[in-house]
């Protein structure tokens, strides 16, 4: 049988890169790049790592894993920005390299930025939870790359919209900031900027796919091929189960 330290150290080890890369994402997010013609946010790049992980949790711990998993690193986020909020109301000193101007200006967000990040990431996942179980259910266990793809196009294109809406098209609809007409974010500039932003993390979500297999192998070997299979049997059979109560 699977050792409880061997299954603990398996589901420490993926929610520490679920929620490393989802707080990384949010503070490096005010960056923005250029990618060809594209102007994109810094934060898309770890947004399909997430996702990855989350199908790992799925697959061997169960939605329930997953959900709980997301709402503590919800709260983690939020907590990281009120130490932050807190930290830029501190005077930096005469002799620090990085002055008060510099800090802020790269670790201050609005709060609707805020507030949009944390949105789109729970409902996000809980939309990647549902589809993946649903593929899961509908394929009778087989096709992995199917999915976590399948999850991972849903619900990344649920997150960017969600983000994107919530911090600047809907405080544009209401002139939320008092901006001049000619400044506010139009419809059709939402929705173009919305894709684009999905497009790129979908491409690199989907260009991870291997990895997903290449970390099952190494999870099965760690495990055992024969408990890892019964373990994602058990998970499957009580998430299923769950759904069933439900």
């Amino acid at each position: 049988m699977i050792t409880n330290s061997r299954k603990d150290s398996i589901f420490i080890i993926l929610a520490g890169i679920f929620i490393t890369n989802a707080l990384v994402a949010e503070v490096i997010g005010s960056k923005l790049i250029t990618i060809g013609p594209f102007t994109l946010s810094m934060g898309i790049l770890p947004w399909p790592i997430v996702f990855i992980t989350t199908d790992l949790i799925n697959e061997y711990f169960g939605k329930t894993g997953v959900r709980k998993l997301s709402l503590l690193t919800a709260a983690l986020i939020a907590y990281a920005f009120v130490v932050i909020f807190f930290s830029m109301k501190v005077p930096a000193s005469p002799f620090s390299n990085v002055q008060d101007y510099e800090y802020n200006k790269v670790l201050g967000q609005s709060q609707l930025i805020i507030v949009g990040s944390i949105t789109a990431f729970l409902v996000g996942q809980l939309v990647d939870v549902f589809v993946f179980w649903f593929l899961r259910e509908r394929t009778g266990g087989k096709m992995l790359w199917l999915r976590a793809t399948g999850s991972t196009v849903i619900s990344q294109l649920v997150d960017s919209f969600i983000v994107l809406g919530i911090a600047f098209y809907l405080p544009d609809v209401f002139n939320f900031y008092d901006k001049p007409a000619d400044k506010l974010m139009t419809f059709n500039q939402f929705i173009a900027i919305g894709f684009t932003g999905y497009l790129f993390k979908l491409i690199i979500a989907v260009g991870l796919t291997p990895a997903i297999y290449a970390v099952h192998g190494v999870i099965d070997r760690y495990l055992g091929k024969d408990e890892a299979q019964n373990l994602i049997k058990r998970t499957a059979e009580q998430t299923l189960n769950h759904k069933v109560e439900e």
